[in-house]
C-alpha cells in the first residue's frame, strides 16, 4: 500500500512516535510506503511532501513536536478543498491517508470518511480531552511540566509567604490542572467541569493563613470560569479558525486575591512550555503503538475509524463516535480534587465512590 500521513492542530510530544511507529511497521513488517504531508492538510492541498522511510524517521522518537509540521488548514474550509485533496489521491497513488490530530482533525476524518475518503484516525491532546481513549499521548508529558514546575513554585511561595497562582493549559476540561495540582500538592485546582466562586477562595487562603500557612499554590485551567453571579471575565477574542483566544484566568485571579485579601499573591503561566521538550516515556510508547495501529487500520480497510487506547489495549472506534462532546474530568477525580483542598467550617467531607 501507499499511505499518507500527516499531523493538524497543535503540536504535541509524541507526535514523531507515532510517525516512526507507522513508517517502521509499513516499511519493514508490511512492505508499504509512507509519505508525509508538511502542516497538515495545507500540504495535502498545495502538494507539499516528503517521502518517509526508516533513515528519515531514524532520532526523531525523543524530539517533541513533529518533523512534518503542523497547522489548523483542513479542506472543508475552502470551495476546492476536497477536489484538492482528491487530487492528491490520484496523484501519489495513495491507498489511504492517516490523520493525527485532535478533535477538529477527527471532524475532518469523519467528513472525508462520509465523502467517501479512504482515512484513519490518530487522537492526539494534550488535554485530554477526546472521547473512546483513556489517554492521548502528550498527555502526561504535559501533566510532568507542570507538576516539575509546580514543585519549584513551592520554594518560592514558601520563601516569601505568597500565593502563587499557576495557570496550565485545559481550554474546555481540566485534566492537566487536576493531574498536575493533586501530584503537585496545589493548595487548590480550579477546573471548567467546576465553576469557582472567588469569595470562598479567597476564604480558603485566608483561613490557611490564620493556621500559620502562608504559602498557597493554586493551580487554575486557562478555561476555568467563575460561578455566575459572582464576578465578570472578560469575554475573550476569537481567532481565525473561530477558537476563543484563551488565557489570562491566572492574572485575574492574581489581581482579585491580592485585592480581596491583601495578601501578596503572583501568577505563573506555563503556556507552550507544557507543549515542548522531549515526551516521556509513557507518551513514546503510546505514539508508537498509536503509529503501529494506524497502519494495520489501513491495511485491514478500517476506513472512518480512529484508533484509542481502552484498558491497556490498542482498539478501533468510529470516529464519529469519538468526536461531538469532550472527555470532561471524572466525578471521582472532582471530589478527590475536592478532599485536598483547604476546608471551611460547614463543608461536608465529599467521600469518594466506592469501587463497585
Amino acid at each position: 500500500m501507499r499511505i499518507g500521513i500527516l499531523t493538524g492542530g497543535g503540536d504535541c510530544p509524541g507526535l514523531n512516535a507515532v510517525i516512526r511507529g507507522a513508517v517502521r511497521a509499513a516499511e519493514v513488517t508490511y512492505d508499504s510506503t509512507v509519505i508525509g504531508f508538511r502542516n497538515a492538510w495545507r500540504g495535502v492541498m498545495e502538494d507539499d511532501y516528503e517521502p518517509l522511510d526508516v533513515e528519515v524517521c531514524r532520532g526523531i522518537l525523543p524530539r517533541g513536536g513533529t518533523i512534518l509540521g503542523t497547522s489548523r488548514d483542513q479542506p472543508f474550509a475552502r470551495e476546492d478543498g476536497l477536489k484538492l485533496v482528491r487530487k492528491a489521491y490520484d496523484r501519489h497513488g495513495l491507498d489511504a491517508i492517516i490523520a493525527v490530530g485532535g478533535e477538529g482533525s477527527m471532524a475532518v476524518v469523519n467528513e472525508l470518511h462520509q465523502n467517501g475518503f479512504p482515512v484513519i484516525g490518530v487522537p492526539k491532546t494534550i488535554d485530554n480531552d477526546i472521547q473512546l481513549t483513556e489517554m492521548t499521548f502528550g498527555f502526561q508529558t504535559a501533566v510532568q511540566i507542570c507538576t516539575d514546575a509546580i514543585d519549584r513554585l513551592h520554594t518560592t511561595a514558601e520563601s516569601h509567604h505568597r500565593v502563587l497562582v499557576v495557570e496550565v493549559m485545559g481550554r474546555h476540561v481540566g485534566h492537566i490542572a487536576i493531574w498536575s495540582g493533586l501530584a503537585g500538592g496545589a493548595a487548590m485546582t480550579l477546573t471548567p467541569e467546576d465553576p469557582f466562586d472567588i469569595e470562598e477562595v479567597c476564604e480558603r487562603i485566608v483561613g490557611r493563613h490564620r493556621k500559620g500557612r502562608y504559602a498557597t499554590i493554586i493551580v487554575v485551567a486557562e478555561g476555568a470560569l467563575p460561578k455566575p453571579g459572582t464576578f465578570q471575565i472578560p469575554e475573550p477574542e476569537v481567532d481565525s479558525y473561530g477558537h476563543k483566544v484563551l488565557g489570562g484566568i491566572g492574572h485575574i485571579l492574581e489581581r482579585e486575591i491580592h485585592g480581596r485579601t491583601g495578601i501578596e499573591t503572583r501568577t505563573t503561566v506555563l503556556g507552550h512550555i507544557q507543549r515542548g521538550g522531549s515526551p516521556v516515556a509513557f507518551d513514546r510508547m503510546l505514539g508508537t503503538r498509536f503509529g503501529v495501529a494506524a497502519i494495520e487500520a489501513a491495511l485491514d480497510g478500517a476506513w472512518g475509524e480512529m484508533v484509542a487506547l481502552q484498558q491497556g489495549s490498542i482498539t478501533r472506534v468510529p470516529v464519529k463516535d469519538a468526536i461531538g462532546s469532550l472527555k470532561t474530568v471524572t466525578p471521582d477525580l472532582l471530589r478527590l480534587n475536592t478532599m485536598f483542598q483547604p476546608r471551611l467550617p460547614g463543608d461536608d467531607h465529599p467521600g469518594l465512590p466506592v469501587e463497585g
